[in-house]
């Protein structure tokens, strides 16, 4: 069987290793949804499969109960794709409202408020669409889900909500957006930033210099956002809150089919769900609490190092951001090896499970059950 250790850095094999602490060991007193309910909010009458894959990918990677919020035009399509998705049809747009034109966006928006207590995290965008309707209701739960702390992922047109109003996330430190080169030139330029994209870096010559001037960049706009995780996707993807950064420099596959970051945010769906089931306690980690929260690099990295201290969120949510992009990564890597220029987003869903195994592993305690 064909081996992939080489592709792997000794830097990315210790933060892999240490993301194994947020994965819930699989114990027999866990109940269901223990281990993460997470609903991706998206689906249109002309995107289906974005929220299909994205929830799908949410779901192979081990969590409990994976929802998706979408228009009611897109919910029998996205139900017909898998009995294991739970569809909701309660996101509004405008052909399901009687005046586009003046409508009260936090009212439509309560049914799907309602929700956010029984959920871990929410992934917004994938096959959203840009309807006015929809993107004012999808605003108003935003505001209500960083009211309430409850982290989310932006990718796509839940990204346009930001290029759009800034202020959406600003200084939000629960969330993390998901860039492509595109997407990121428009946040920058929003924000008023002159920052280079990956496609304008890579551009130039200068080897290594190019990493370093591409992270410079990414860490300008998290720092411009108030201190967001950012994973600035490319070539190699690279993943800053502004004060630490790292790259992800797992090797992927060659082919650009449309679809595969929609496995990476259903991952990190699943990741942060995981990460608030570590902080809650729901399991005993068996490490010490930690008496501060990681401010500075030095502090990511002295948590990092230690063997048996408790990580702060701040260090945690870069665990899984980088997690997230490794496993999308490796699973594009191992489609693309089976099945080349044909590989579609689907191709990726099936190798989620096996790359979580592959660069993450179960913990100790779930191996003894196993």
């Amino acid at each position: 069987m064909e081996s992939s250790v080489h592709h792997i850095s000794i830097s990315s094999k210790v933060l892999l290793k240490k993301a194994r602490h947020l994965v819930p060991p699989m114990l027999e007193k866990f109940h269901k949804g223990q281990q993460g309910r997470v609903a991706v909010i998206g689906g249109s009458i002309d995107y289906t499969g974005a929220p299909y894959f994205s929830s799908m990918a949410s779901a192979r990677l081990g969590c409990d109960m994976s929802h998706v919020i979408c228009d009611k035009s897109a919910a029998v399509v996205i139900k017909s794709y898998s009995p294991n998705l739970m569809v909701h049809p309660i996101l509004p747009s405008s052909d399901n409202v009687k005046d586009p034109e003046s409508i009260d966006a936090l009212s439509l928006a309560s049914p799907i408020i309602s929700m956010l207590s029984r959920l871990h995290c929410l992934v917004i965008g994938p096959g959203l669409g840009r309807d006015g309707v929809t993107l004012k209701v999808v605003t108003e739960v935003m505001k209500e889900a960083r009211s309430r702390s409850i982290p989310f992922v932006l990718d796509a047109d839940g990204l346009l909500l930001v290029t759009e109003d800034p202020d959406l996330v600003k200084g939000y430190k629960e969330c993390i957006l998901t860039p492509n080169v595109n997407e990121f030139s428009r946040l920058a330029k929003a924000l008023g930033i002159d920052v280079p994209s990956q496609a304008q870096v890579g551009s130039k010559d200068g080897g290594g210099d190019k990493t370093s001037e591409e992270t410079r960049a990414c860490e300008q706009l998290s720092q411009a956002l108030g201190g967001v995780t950012i994973i600035q996707k490319g070539p190699h993807d690279i993943i800053s809150n502004g004060v630490t950064s790292v790259v992800s420099d797992i090797q992927g596959g060659l082919k650009r089919s449309g679809g595969q970051g929609d496995t990476l945010t259903g991952s990190l769906g699943t990741l942060l769900a995981w990460r608030a089931a570590y902080h809650n306690g729901l399991w005993d980690s068996g490490e010490q609490d930690n008496e501060k929260e990681a401010e500075t690099k030095q502090d990511v990295q002295a948590e990092l190092e230690s063997e048996n201290k408790r990580m702060s969120p701040p260090t945690t949510l870069l665990l899984a951001a980088f997690a997230g992009s490794s496993i999308t990564r490796e699973c594009s890597r191992r489609a693309f090896l089976a099945k080349g220029r044909s590989m579609q987003a689907s191709d990726l869903t099936d190798e989620v499970h096996e790359s979580f195994l592959h660069l993450i592993g179960e913990p100790e305690a779930s191996k003894m059950r196993l």
